[in-house]
C-alpha cells in the first residue's frame, strides 16, 4: 500500500494508537479506512464495497445506516443530551429501558445497572460480587471461575476473566481470585472415543474438581458466554449447561451469563440463555444492545444478587460505585429504539430462518480440503481450518492459515475476522437469504484461492 504524505493513512499512522493491532506492523502497512455503511455493507475510502460479515465487531444487528437509530439519537440529544443517575436522579429513557430489559429476561430479574462497555459491565459485576460477599459476612468468598478461551473484555478485571493468552501476556494478568476451567470445545478437546455428552460430563467434573480444590466457600461465581465468541465461536456440547448448572447449584455459586455477543437475537432467541436453557443470576449486555451505534452496556441481576448489595449500601450510607456515562440518556434512547426494531422486524426469527440457510451453506463446505470443523447457531458461526483433517491440525504457525483466508475474503469483498485458524461469521440480523448466497460465493472463492496458495507454497 502506497501511503502519501499527509494523507488520512499517513496521519492515522502518525497519531492513532489502535486496539487489537500489531502497532509495529501498522506503522508499515497503515489503515484500511471505512467511510460509510449501507445495510450489511461498508465502503472503504477507495469506494470498494464489502459485506461486513462480522457486523463490525459482532454488533451491528440492524446494519450500518438505520435511520430510526439516527433519529432516536438526534431527538434525545435535542431534548436531554446528558444526565446521570447519582444521588436518586433518573430520566425517562433509563427507566423505560430498565423496565423493558426486565420484561425480556429468560428468568426472573430484579434490577438493571447501566455501564458503557461490555468490559466495564463485567468489571463492575466482579466488584459487586466482592461487595456482596462482604455484605453476607463471607469475606472468603471472593474467587470467580471463567473458562479457557472465554472472552469477557479487556479492563484489568474483565481481561483477567478472559481466558486468552494474548490478553494476559505483558499485562501482568490475570489478577488473583480469577480461575479458569475447561473450554467446552468438543471437536478440539474431546478425547478419542468420548461422546459429546461424556465430554460435557468431563467439563462439569473439571469444574467441580476445581471448586473442591479451591474450597467451595471461596467461590462466588462462574462467568461464561452461552456461545463463546472471540475464543473461536465455540458452541457448548449437548447437555453441557444442564450439567454445569447442577454443579453451581450444588455449591451455591452464582452464574453470570455474558450475553455481550449472544444477546438480542444472535443465537435465534432473544438471549443465548434462552437458547441453552441457562438460569443466570446476572446477565451482561452490550454490542447488539444499541447495534453499537452508541457505546452502551448494562447488566441485569436477580434479587439473590441484588438484595445483599442494597442492604450493604444502606449500612454504609451509599453505594460507592457508578459512572458519569452510566444510564446515559443517548445510549438508553438508542437501545430502546434498537430493541423495538429487532422486535417489529422479527429479526430474532430471521436469525433462525435465514440462519438455517446460512448453516446449510456452511455445511456444504465440510468436504473442502481446508475445512476441519463447521460450528455455530443462529447467525454466529465459524470455519475451523486445517491442512491435516485426520489430525485436526495445522502445520505451521497458529493463525497463519486463518490469516490467509481472512485476507482472501477481504480481497474478494467480505470483511470478517480470524480467531487463530478459525474464521468467524456474525452478519447483521437484517441479512437476507440472497445476501447469504452472495457471501458464500465469496467464501467458496476465497477458500479455493487459499488452497492454491497453500499448494504453491
Amino acid at each position: 500500500m502506497q501511503i502519501l504524505p499527509n494523507s488520512p493513512e499517513a496521519r492515522d499512522i502518525a497519531y492513532h494508537f489502535h486496539g487489537y493491532t500489531n502497532a509495529a506492523a501498522h506503522a508499515e502497512t497503515g489503515p484500511m479506512i471505512i467511510e460509510r455503511g449501507e445495510g450489511i455493507y461498508v465502503y472503504d475510502s477507495n469506494g470498494n464495497r464489502y459485506i461486513e460479515a462480522l457486523s463490525g465487531l459482532w454488533s451491528a444487528a440492524v446494519g450500518f445506516n438505520e435511520p430510526r437509530l439516527a433519529k432516536a439519537a438526534a431527538d434525545q440529544m435535542a431534548k436531554l443530551p446528558f444526565y446521570h443517575n447519582f444521588g436518586h436522579k433518573s430520566h425517562g429513557p433509563a427507566i423505560d429501558l430498565a423496565e423493558k430489559l426486565i420484561s425480556l429476561a429468560p428468568v426472573p430479574m430484579s434490577k438493571v445497572f447501566f455501564t458503557n462497555s461490555g468490559s466495564e459491565a463485567n468489571d463492575t459485576v466482579l466488584k459487586m460480587l466482592w461487595y456482596r460477599s462482604n455484605a453476607l459476612g463471607q469475606p472468603e468468598r471472593k474467587k470467580v471461575i471463567a473458562r479457557q478461551r472465554g472472552y469477557h473484555g479487556v479492563t484489568i478485571a474483565a481481561g483477567s476473566l478472559t481466558g486468552l493468552p494474548n490478553n494476559h501476556r505483558s499485562f501482568d494478568l490475570p489478577i488473583d481470585r480469577v480461575l479458569h476451567t475447561t473450554c467446552p470445545h468438543y471437536w478440539k478437546d474431546g478425547k478419542g472415543g468420548e461422546t459429546e455428552e461424556e465430554f460435557a460430563t468431563r467439563c462439569a467434573t473439571d469444574l467441580e474438581s476445581l471448586i473442591e480444590a479451591e474450597g467451595p466457600e471461596t467461590i462466588a461465581a462462574f462467568f461464561a458466554e452461552p456461545v463463546m465468541g472471540a475464543g473461536g465461536v465455540v458452541v457448548p456440547p449437548r447437555t453441557y449447561w444442564d450439567k454445569i448448572q447442577a454443579v453451581l447449584d450444588k455449591y451455591d455459586i452464582l452464574l453470570v451469563a455474558d450475553e455481550v455477543i449472544c444477546g438480542f437475537g444472535r443465537t435465534g432467541q432473544m438471549f443465548g440463555s434462552h437458547t441453552f436453557g441457562m438460569k443466570p443470576d446476572v446477565m451482561v449486555m452490550s454490542k447488539q444492545f444499541t447495534s453499537s451505534y452508541v457505546p452502551f452496556s448494562a447488566f441485569m441481576m436477580n434479587d439473590r444478587f441484588y438484595a445483599p448489595i442494597a442492604e450493604e449500601s444502606g449500612r454504609i450510607g451509599v453505594l460507592g460505585h457508578g459512572f458519569t456515562g452510566g444510564s446515559h440518556p443517548l445510549g438508553a434512547a438508542v437501545a430502546l429504539e434498537n430493541i423495538a426494531i429487532i422486535e417489529e422486524r422479527e429479526l430474532v426469527a430471521n436469525a433462525r430462518t435465514v440462519g438455517a440457510r446460512f448453516h446449510k451453506k456452511l455445511d456444504s463446505l465440510q468436504d473442502h480440503p481446508l475445512v476441519g470443523e463447521i460450528r455455530g447457531v443462529g447467525f454466529i458461526s465459524a470455519l475451523e481450518l486445517v491442512n491435516d483433517k485426520a489430525a485436526k491440525s495445522v502445520t505451521g504457525p497458529v493463525g497463519a492459515l486463518g490469516g490467509l483466508l481472512n485476507a482472501a475474503l477481504l480481497r474478494n469483498g467480505a470483511i470478517t475476522r480470524n480467531l487463530g485458524d478459525a474464521v468467524a461469521f456474525c452478519p447483521p440480523l437484517i441479512t437476507s437469504e440472497e445476501q447469504v448466497d452472495d457471501l458464500f460465493a465469496i467464501v467458496k472463492k476465497s477458500l479455493d484461492d487459499v488452497t492454491r496458495l497453500v499448494k504453491e507454497n
